[in-house]
């Protein structure tokens, strides 16, 4: 069996068209921080807009191409919202950067019992601990911050923004984001379209 060579190609796709970027919040998330990098890499005078989850964004997202998701590697379930929505969700670029350090902190707690966390890092949690899982990172400070927790897994920033202790630093982690542009597309399935520009 033979690999095709010729690019992938959709017509009217093209990261030089986005504008807009939609990501996970509230504030201090490390996707927040990629997609404004990714808007300052491409000298693109934009906008970063922020939501309580990557699916919920893409029901906000008009389908206009000059708006687009940034998601990343470790995002749970980012094969399922691609693939259940591959007519108007395209991905367009990709980059590494290192997440903000991330860090088990507390309110006041020096051996959290329980620990809000999102899915993805909840591999940090103590083994001691129960864990508490949350849509984002920031929400996991607010939510410790609030007495719903004893602990949790957050970014640096967020620890800072909401007074919290941090108990252990486990550092930046090199991450790989991706910028997903919506744009519909009214192909046939299977069919791709070969002008426009590469996907």
């Amino acid at each position: 069996m033979t690999m095709a060579t010729e690019p992938c190609r959709r017509t009217g796709i093209g990261a030089d068209r986005i504008r807009h970027v939609h990501t996970l919040g509230p504030h201090g998330t490390n996707l927040e921080t990629a997609a404004h990098e990714w808007l300052h890499r491409r000298g693109i005078d934009g906008t970063v807009e922020l939501h309580p989850s990557l699916e919920a964004a893409l029901d906000a997202v008009p389908d206009d191409g000059e708006h687009a998701l940034a998601a990343c590697a470790v995002y749970p379930a980012l094969h399922t919202l691609t693939f259940s929505n591959l007519h108007r969700l395209h991905m367009v670029d990709s980059f590494l950067m290192p997440t903000h350090n991330m860090v088990l902190a507390s309110a006041g707690a020096s051996a959290p019992a329980t620990v809000s966390t999102h899915p993805a890092p909840v591999g940090l949690v103590p083994a001691e601990a129960g864990s508490r899982l949350v849509p984002s990172n920031s929400q996991a400070a607010i939510d410790c911050a609030a007495g719903r927790s004893e602990g949790c897994i957050t970014t640096i920033v967020a620890a800072e923004r909401y007074g919290l202790r941090v108990l252990r630093d486990f550092g930046p982690v090199p991450m790989i984001f991706t910028i997903h542009q919506v744009f519909a597309v009214d192909a046939p399935a299977g069919r791709l379209e070969t002008a426009g520009a590469q996907l």
